[in-house]
């Protein structure tokens, strides 16, 4: 099944390959099931372009002039490039496929490789892309949230998610129990959390610590 406008509207498939033919190829071939293209000849130009803010997934060749593929690929989380990465290959290596796979590649493929199979991991890899940057969206949003509440009212949210009563908050912060309840409620308001289980989960996507 090939990606779904919806869900490609605005993606990009980065591909970084020193073949002139093969990036043209591969181009064409997801140009025409309507996928935006970034090509490069090698990992520098694609670094010195840069990632642009839009899903995203990267084809990439194992064996390049200068860097080569799988030594970018194992380095790629240096540069701050969160990519899911497919490895093309004309040389059947399989140590090199189980070492890419390892460090996290989506896929490995063999020139000549079926054009269906290599359709089938781009849209995996936008979807996995996708639902990252969704996460991301949210993390930002909740730490937003959360560094606008007073210093007192996040060391009572740190104690309210460990599941202690307000009478124990107070005692543990010495105040009373009346700002303890007053601070709980404005922490709920202005981390929009619709109950007490739904903060604890906003707490432990934002990983806070006791």
């Amino acid at each position: 099944m090939s990606p779904s406008s919806t869900e490609t509207s605005n993606a990009l498939v980065y591909i970084v390959d020193d073949d002139p033919s093969m990036r043209a190829a591969l181009d064409d071939l997801l140009a025409s099931v309507g996928l935006h293209t970034r090509t490069y000849s090698s990992v520098q130009e694609f670094l010195d372009k840069g990632v642009e803010d839009a899903p995203g997934c990267l084809i990439l060749d194992i064996r390049m002039p200068g860097q080569s593929g799988m030594d970018f690929h194992r380095h790629m989380s240096q540069y701050g490039i969160q990519l899911p990465t497919i490895f093309i290959t004309g040389h059947g290596d399989i140590a090199l496929g189980v070492e890419a796979m390892k460090n996290g590649a989506i896929e490995f493929l063999t020139k000549p490789f079926r054009d269906q199979d290599l359709l089938d991991a781009i849209q995996l890899g936008l979807q996995k892309d996708t639902q990252r940057r969704q996460e991301e969206g949210q993390i930002t949003l909740l730490r937003d949230r959360w560094d606008k509440l007073t210093a007192g009212e996040q060391s009572v949210m740190r104690l309210v998610v460990q599941g202690l009563l307000n009478k124990q908050i107070a005692s543990q912060l010495h105040v009373s129990e009346i700002t303890v309840k007053v601070r709980r409620g404005q922490v709920m308001r202005t981390m929009e959390a619709g109950s007490l289980a739904e903060l604890v989960r906003m707490a432990d996507r934002l990983q806070l610590q006791p």
